[in-house]
């Protein structure tokens, strides 16, 4: 769909989008706050597990339930956005992670109740993320994709960054346990925000009768991710993006220490630079991501994002690694707003929960995978080398993508076109 002639472009700039669709600010607000929460009581937990048992296996422990665990669910996770109504998923997983927030904050349980209960909670929010991609495309116009996505990125990921500054100021007030508290408010609060926003109900079934079972639809969404060209390349190519590049947050930290011999504050700033840029990216994006070519966008998003590394491996100081981070930050929003956009058009709405819902689990499998490879490497090599590595296969990954990108969209597109068209002629009378 095309703005009519003459229309100002900037009605799809983030700001008047805010302003002019409510529905959609309400999910916005909604994500910023309880993102910002989240991102304390990541702080607050990580503290409280490393000064309860004072061993970095059970911080492992705590962030391998909290990110890797509930990505192998992807499939039902995103089966569920497609069975429900999605304003109503989202209202319950809120929900569910403030009473598991709450519960946190008045018992602090021993570790392996407290594992249990954080993996509980990262398993609503694995449901939520699909079903709040899912609900994009029915709040705003197509045309206005890609700003919406842009402003939810740039939302998100600086309430990301700015959380644990904020943690650092509340826990000498607040203690751990304030600050859970807070984290259990803001998911309340962002369910509050999701009631004013319209039914969002499902797709009709892909079948005729009866609704398949959860399990069927979760193995016909990975099936579908596989056989729609389209799709199956922008899954396969992001996966391998992250596989090879996923180990820097790693290597950063060696070459800042071992390479350059810089202090701690070097490997901070090495470290934030990335959000840095993910937060000035996304920003360019909402104000000039309607002009930009999609599945162009993508591409050189996973080209800045594995080149950024493979020049980090390459600098001879601080301040060029730092500078690298920076770029590379600005390719991980360029492929993570052109990748939403694309499936956000590509896929029909009763499938689009479950092509988010595996994609994301997958991502969470390869950067699992790249931690455990990449530091293999590391650990044999160096950290230039191994960021050098890490950016030539993405790289590599990228050119492939390139090469079969642009005829899977035109494949993918006509297919769907062609049901569309087939099922307006079932319906007419």
């Amino acid at each position: 769909m095309t703005a009519p002639a003459g229309e100002d472009g900037a009605e799809t700039r983030a700001s008047r989008l805010l302003l002019r669709n409510r529905p959609f600010r309400s999910l916005w607000t909604a994500r910023v706050i309880s993102f910002t929460g989240d991102s304390l009581s990541l702080v607050a937990l990580m503290l409280h597990v490393a000064g309860t048992t004072g061993q970095a296996l059970a911080v492992s422990l705590l962030l391998l339930v909290g990110d890797f665990a509930p990505a192998l669910l992807g499939p039902l996770t995103g089966a569920i956005s497609d069975r429900f109504e999605l304003k109503r998923v989202m209202v319950v997983c809120e929900l569910i992670q403030g009473v598991l927030l709450l519960t946190l904050a008045l018992v602090l349980p021993p570790l392996p109740v407290l594992l249990v209960l954080v993996g509980l909670r990262s398993v609503a929010g694995h449901v939520f993320q699909p079903a709040s991609r899912s609900a994009v495309p029915a709040l705003v116009k197509e045309r206005e994709l890609e700003v919406a996505n842009s402003t939810l990125g740039f939302g998100t990921n600086a309430a990301e960054a700015l959380g644990p500054l904020v943690a650092a100021a509340l826990l000498p007030f607040v203690g751990i346990q304030g600050v859970l508290l807070i984290d259990a408010a803001s998911f309340f609060v962002s369910a509050l925000l999701l009631v004013s926003v319209p039914s969002l109900p499902p797709a009709p079934s892909e079948s005729h009768g009866p609704a398949p079972s959860l399990l069927r639809q979760a193995r016909l969404g990975l099936g579908y991710l596989w056989s729609t060209p389209a799709v199956r390349v922008i899954a396969l190519g992001f996966c391998a993006v992250v596989a090879f590049n996923g180990v820097d947050d790693v290597a950063l930290v060696v070459l800042a220490k071992d390479t350059f011999h810089a202090g701690d504050s070097a490997v901070g700033l090495l470290l934030g630079a990335v959000g840095v840029g993910l937060v000035c990216g996304y920003g360019l994006l909402a104000r000039y991501g309607a002009l930009a070519s999609m599945p162009l966008l993508l591409i050189l998003g996973f080209a800045v994002s594995s080149v950024g590394n493979l020049l980090t491996g390459l600098a001879w100081a601080v301040s060029a690694a730092l500078a690298m981070q920076t770029v590379r930050g600005l390719g991980i929003a360029a492929m993570d707003v052109a990748s939403n956009t694309l499936l956000q058009r590509v896929v029909p709405p009763g499938m689009l929960g479950r092509v988010f819902g595996n994609l994301y689990g997958a991502i969470g499998v390869a950067a699992a995978v790249s931690y455990l490879g990449g530091g293999l490497l590391l650990d044999a090599t160096s950290a230039p080398v191994t960021l050098m590595v890490a950016g030539a296969g993405g790289t590599l990954a990228t050119v492939v993508v390139a090469l079969t990108l642009p005829g899977a969209l035109r494949r993918s597109l006509a297919a769907r076109d062609a049901g569309a068209a087939e099922v307006r002629r079932a319906a007419s009378p």
